[in-house]
């Protein structure tokens, strides 16, 4: 069996955030949240990590943290290109968004041929989700079916007091494994809660602040970038003539798919941990405190991979 590898999707810009906030630096000793991550990805037993990066962003990238952390972990680099279509298919005239999160994992197809993890690469997971997730991968292999995984969160713990947030909404059978996820791409805190809006703020509805929600977490076998690969086309065909600006290849969409189908199961690793992100600037400065106060307890050293 393969030993997993570490995926992580750094190649959105932040178009809420206004910049490069992948690479914005969270201590005083210029470590970004990654660093984080792919720390406690090193202290679970992975040995390998993938960036999916835009290509024109390379050198700023590798010289704000992958030549950093080459010096402790095989690295590689893939580009979510705009223009990384299957065949018979263009980029429509004036879309400059990428095509999503799925389109992302489609980027690694030649460097990724066994289990492999995904995050984000502006998300803080906690120190257990990365143990739970290289533990999942190193004792489940696919059978009759995919056998992936995900880590779980509670939607209040992965929201900011700045604004909207886009969360996977999950259901679970009484066994733990997912059974259905919807996208939600605006959901904000309330005075009672929390809620959604699917029509740009003109109506709302309420959502449990404690239900589980996926933060792009998961744990998959090689069949997933084949499954990937395999529906893209179909997504092509349907969505370029609706919305071929703004449409999204969604990585859950497709989890949500494989369930239905009866092709996969997704065991939920739930996690108590609280989430952090810099998902607007005003988010920077509790990622900036919540990092110095886990170094304060011991959870990271005062200085990070000396």
């Amino acid at each position: 069996m393969k030993k997993p590898v570490l995926v992580i999707m750094a190649a959105g810009m932040g178009s809420r955030y206004g910049g490069l906030k992948q690479i914005d630096p969270v201590d005083e000793e210029g470590h970004i949240i990654m660093d984080f991550s792919i720390y406690d990805a090193r202290r679970a037993g992975f040995e390998k990590v993938v960036f999916i990066i835009k290509e024109e962003f390379d050198e700023e990238f590798r010289s704000s943290i992958g030549d950093r952390i080459s010096e402790f972990m095989e690295v590689d680099y893939v580009y979510q290109k705009l223009e990384d279509l299957p065949e018979g298919f263009s980029v429509p005239e004036g879309r400059v968004k990428p095509f999503g999160t799925g389109h992302a994992i489609l980027s690694c197809r030649n460097v990724v041929d066994g289990p492999f993890a995904v995050i984000n690469a502006d998300d803080y997971y906690g120190v257990h989700a990365l143990k739970e997730i290289y533990n999942y991968l190193s004792q489940n292999e696919d059978d009759d079916k995919y056998r992936y995984a995900m880590v779980g969160y509670h939607l209040i713990k992965t929201m900011t007091e700045n604004g909207s947030v886009s969360r996977g909404v999950c259901e679970t059978d009484e066994a733990g494994y997912l059974t259905g996820i919807t996208e939600r791409t605006q959901i904000e805190k309330t005075k009672d809660g929390a809620a959604f809006t699917e029509d740009g703020g003109k109506s709302w509805t309420k959502i449990d602040p404690e239900c589980i929600v996926s933060l792009n977490m998961f744990g998959f076998t090689a069949s997933m970038i084949k499954e990937l690969q395999m529906r893209f086309p179909k997504f092509l065909e349907k969505n370029l003539k609706e919305n071929p600006l703004k449409c999204e290849y969604f990585l859950p969409t497709v989890v949500g798919e494989l369930i239905e189908e009866g092709k996969a199961t997704v065991k939920v690793l739930e996690s108590k941990d609280r989430w952090y992100g810099i998902t607007y600037k005003e988010d920077k400065q509790s990622v900036v405190d919540a990092v110095a106060g886990m170094k304060e307890n011991g959870t990271y050293p005062m200085h990070l991979w000396k």
